[in-house]
C-alpha cells in the first residue's frame, strides 16, 4: 500500500510539473503572439502609406468577372466598378456557366443602369478542370478586346479611383501582375460580421507583416491585373484550371519570369455572405487548407498570432495564477488596439469588440481542423486537395457525376 500511494504521488507530481511546463509553453507562445499583434499595430500604417507614381498615359482595359448566381450585393459592386474615374477605355466581360444563370438578369439591370457602358456577356458550360473559376475565366478570354486584364471576383467593391491606380502601378516595366488586399464587407446578420473580422484583424495585419518582414509572396484572386503579353510568357490560365489557390499559382507563374507582383497601400471590399455557422466553418476551412497547401511551416508557425487563445490555455493550466491572467489582459488589450488601429485607418466606426476575442477561439480551433484532412468544400462541391495544390474530386462527387 505504501509503495501504491508512492507511485501514486510520483504520478500526479510528474503530471504537475508537466501541465505547469505545458503552461509556461502556452505562455510563451501568447507572448510571442502579444509581440506579432504590437508589431502588426505598427506596420500598418506603412501599409497604408505605399504610394504609387501616376502612369503618364491610361491604355484601355478589359474587367474579367466570373460570375455565379445571384448574392446579396452582387448589382452594387458590379456598379462599383461601372462608376470608375478612368480616363481609358473600359470593357466589362462577364461570364457564366449557365444560360439560365440568375446573375444574368443583374447584368441586364446593369446594362440600364450603365447605359454606355462597354458590357460583355459570355454564358459557356465547358469546363477545363475541376476549378470552375478558371474554367470561366478561359471561356471569356477569347472575348477580351483590350490588352491589359484586371480579373475581380463578382463578391468585390472597389472605390472610384481603383482602376486608375491599379494602371499606376501595372505600367511600370518591373512590374507583371498588380494585386490587392481587401476588407470585409459584411451582410446583414451575426454570421457575415464575425466573418469580415477574420478578413479585418486576422488577413489584413497577415498581409502587412508578411509584405514589411519580406516573408510573403501574396497574389489575392480578388483582383489580378497584367497584360496580355505576360499572361502568354507565362504560358497562359489552362495550366491553373485544376489549382485550388490558382491565384497564388498565377502569382508565382510571374515572379518566375523576373517580374514584380505588387500590392498598392490600399483595399478592396470583399463580401462576407457566410449567413450560417456551418457555411462561416466551411469557407474558412477551405481558406486555412488551402495556406497549409501553399506554405506548410508558415501555416503551422500562424498559431502563434492567437494571443487570447493561447493565454487561455496558459492560465487554466497554470490553475489561474497571476502571470497568466496579467497574460490574458495584455492579449486582449493588444487585440484591442489592433482592431482601433485599423478601423481608425479605414476611418469606419470602433465597435462589437467582443467579437473579436470570439472569433480568435473559433479560428484557433479552425487552425487546428485544418490539419486533419485534405478535403475542402467549394461552392458545394467537396475536393480532396493534394501535396501540389491540385483538386482531385472526392468518390462521392465521382459516383454523383457519373451517375448523371
Amino acid at each position: 500500500m505504501v509503495t501504491s500511494a508512492l507511485f501514486s504521488t510520483a504520478t500526479l507530481l510528474h503530471v504537475g510539473v508537466a501541465l505547469h511546463a505545458l503552461a509556461y509553453f502556452c505562455g510563451a507562445c501568447a507572448a510571442f503572439g502579444i509581440a506579432y499583434t504590437v508589431a502588426a499595430i505598427v506596420l500598418m500604417g506603412s501599409f497604408f502609406a505605399r504610394r504609387s507614381i501616376e502612369a503618364p498615359s491610361y491604355p484601355p482595359v478589359t474587367v474579367i468577372k466570373p460570375l455565379r448566381g445571384m448574392e446579396t450585393a452582387l448589382l452594387s459592386n458590379l456598379v462599383s466598378f461601372c462608376e470608375q474615374c478612368y480616363p481609358g477605355a473600359v470593357q466589362y466581360l462577364f461570364g457564366v456557366h449557365d444560360h439560365d444563370d440568375p446573375a444574368l438578369e443583374v447584368i441586364e439591370k446593369l446594362r440600364r443602369l450603365h447605359p454606355d457602358a462597354h458590357i460583355s456577356v459570355v454564358a459557356d458550360s465547358k469546363l477545363h478542370g475541376s476549378n470552375r473559376k478558371v474554367s470561366n475565366l478561359l471561356n471569356m478570354l477569347p472575348s477580351a478586346v483590350h490588352d491589359f486584364f484586371v480579373f475581380a471576383d463578382s463578391d468585390v467593391s472597389v472605390g472610384r479611383d481603383y482602376l486608375r491606380r491599379i494602371m499606376d502601378e501595372l505600367q511600370a516595366e518591373s512590374v507583371g501582375l498588380v494585386t490587392c488586399a481587401y476588407v470585409g464587407v459584411p451582410d446583414p446578420g451575426f454570421w457575415p460580421r464575425l466573418s469580415a473580422r477574420a478578413v479585418d484583424y486576422q488577413f489584413l495585419p497577415g498581409v502587412a507583416m508578411g509584405l514589411a518582414l519580406g516573408l510573403a509572396k501574396p497574389c489575392f484572386g480578388q483582383t489580378i491585373a497584367i497584360r496580355r503579353e505576360t499572361l502568354d510568357a507565362i504560358g497562359g490560365l489552362r495550366q491553373f484550371s485544376n489549382f485550388l489557390a490558382e491565384d497564388h499559382a498565377i502569382g508565382a507563374a510571374v515572379r518566375a519570369t523576373g517580374k514584380k507582383v505588387v500590392i498598392p497601400g490600399f483595399v478592396i471590399g470583399h463580401a462576407c455572405t457566410e449567413s450560417t455557422a456551418s457555411r462561416l466553418f466551411e469557407h474558412e476551412l477551405r481558406w486555412s487548407r488551402t495556406i497549409r497547401g501553399i506554405n506548410p511551416l508558415g501555416h503551422f508557425g500562424s498559431a502563434l498570432s492567437y494571443p487570447v487563445a493561447l493565454s487561455v490555455f496558459a492560465l487554466l493550466l497554470s490553475g489561474a495564477s497571476i502571470w497568466s491572467i496579467w497574460l490574458l489582459v495584455t492579449a486582449l488589450c493588444a487585440r484591442v488596439l489592433l482592431q482601433i488601429r485599423i478601423d481608425t485607418m479605414l476611418r469606419r466606426p470602433v465597435r462589437d469588440f467582443w467579437l473579436l476575442p470570439l472569433w480568435d477561439f473559433i479560428a484557433f480551433a479552425i487552425l487546428c481542423a485544418s490539419f486533419l484532412s485534405s478535403r475542402v468544400v467549394w461552392r458545394g462541391i467537396s475536393f480532396d486537395v493534394d501535396r501540389r495544390g491540385l483538386l482531385k474530386n472526392t468518390p462521392a462527387n465521382e459516383s454523383r457525376h457519373s451517375s448523371r
